[in-house]
């Protein structure tokens, strides 16, 4: 199958077309490079530097492309930013997904997959979450993914266009990010291996799933020909502290300082963990990733980095 993946220079996009191509999928990339690298794409995929806020450029891309499948993970991703600057979240994850939608339309697309976030909850009314929750979204970047999914839902209702919708947990692993806030993860472990301060946001004790992002890679290849009009958790159904992570980091990288903390996050949810039980019966998908071992993999690939 010819996909698309959008974002796919990125941290969770490029496990993905690796992935695409290891299982034998022709993978194409549609990434602006603001935050993908031309280095996380195994040689020879290729690379149209297009923002997916360019209607034209992305029209152009798909007419000159055709794919099967678009794998839309191409997003703005911090929650601080999207408060600062609503509209220009807006812009990226709403308008940005418009433009795919049309295109997909236009040009016959067999199936859109999209990657949202937890974030569309909001502060959580009962834990886990499962995908009955209210979406009552706390921060404009859970508006625009919810904005985002709600179009999509109309585009299947209005041209038929196959869906499949993937609401990722804390996603962490090998090419993380460790600017801004998004990976707490990475920022720890980069922090950690130089011997440098690390900040815990408020007092620690808020909860996050974290999933491995092989796990997320794998959810995105089951959902192009599983899950049709489906909304999916990509979660373990393990509340970790922020504090309990930072401990069991400490401990692997021999990190030997104390934390020093800041003030709490405007627009972050205080506890969340994802019940991902529709995940495993309909699309035959589960986290089979350890955090522990997840956490190992990603300090050797930042020790090597």
């Amino acid at each position: 199958m010819r996909v698309l993946v959008t974002g796919g220079a990125g941290f969770i996009g490029s496990h993905v077309v690796e992935g695409l191509l290891q299982a034998g999928h022709e993978a194409i990339v549609l990434d602006n490079l603001s935050h993908g690298k031309r280095d996380n794409l195994p040689e020879g995929t290729p690379l149209y530097e297009v923002d997916v806020r360019d209607g034209e450029g992305v029209a152009a891309v798909l007419a000159k492309t055709h794919p099967q499948a678009i794998l839309h993970l191409a997003a703005q991703v911090s929650v601080s930013y999207s408060v600062a600057y609503p509209a220009e979240d807006g812009a990226v994850n709403i308008l940005g997904t418009l433009n795919l939608l049309e295109g997909a339309q236009r040009h016959r697309v067999e199936k859109f997959v999209f990657a949202s976030s937890v974030a569309v909850y909001g502060p959580p009314q009962y834990l886990p979450c499962d995908e009955y929750h209210p979406t009552v979204p706390l921060s404009p970047y859970g508006m625009s993914k919810w904005a985002a999914e709600s179009y999509i839902r109309l585009f299947h209702r209005l041209y038929g266009l196959r869906y499949t919708i993937l609401r990722y947990g804390n996603v962490y692993g090998p090419r993380q990010d460790a600017e801004g806030e998004a990976g707490v993860i990475a920022i720890f472990v980069s922090r950690m291996l130089a011997g440098e301060p690390t900040v815990i946001d408020g007092d620690g004790l808020q909860t996050r799933d974290f999933v491995y992002v092989g796990d997320v890679a794998r959810a995105n290849l089951l959902a192009l020909h599983a899950g049709d009009g489906e909304t999916f958790n990509l979660g373990t159904g393990r509340a970790t502290s922020i504090v309990a992570l930072w401990q069991t980091l400490r401990h692997l990288t021999g990190y030997s300082d104390e934390p020093v903390h800041g003030l709490p996050r405007t627009g972050d949810i205080r506890h969340m963990v994802l019940d991902a039980e529709k995940a495993r019966t309909k699309l035959g998908w589960t986290a089979e990733t350890p955090l522990e071992e997840g956490l190992q993999r990603t300090i050797a690939a930042w020790s090597r980095s």
